[in-house]
């Protein structure tokens, strides 16, 4: 249930419900909870091909490219103080870090993800 309250506040309440999802096939994941909520949504599963480059390879440079950043975490503690004091391990930090990665410009594209997806650039104050 985390899981899938997890997706309807950051994707669906952002994005709307997607018509179709593209999937990795990745066994770690819950196919289960993943097949329920597509049947409750009237959302088309599509599993990609094994090793499909273009599936495959953008997704995987912004996973290692996350993995990397909280790899960092890790090495100083896993724990940040915000400016009011209060700690914060690396899960509840995950938001900043994806704002961070879709306010920067992707290495492949030469393209801030935000103005892509969005049209424009995503109001941050420390953006110049």
């Amino acid at each position: 249930m985390d899981t899938a309250l997890l997706f309807w506040n950051n994707i669906i309440s952002t994005c709307g419900v997607p018509k179709i999802i593209i999937s990795d096939r990745d066994q770690k994941s819950t196919y289960e909870f993943w097949t329920n909520l597509y049947d409750m949504l009237g959302t088309k599963l599509a599993f990609s091909t094994a090793y499909h480059p273009q599936t495959d390879g953008l997704a995987e440079r912004m996973i290692q490219t996350m993995e990397d950043i909280l790899r960092r975490f890790y090495a100083y503690g896993m724990e940040y103080k915000d400016h009011e004091g209060y700690t914060h391990d690396w899960v509840t930090l995950l938001p900043e870090v994806q704002l961070a990665d879709n306010t920067s410009q992707n290495s492949t594209t030469g393209k801030i993800p935000a103005l892509v997806e969005k049209g424009g650039t995503l109001c941050c104050q420390w953006i110049t």
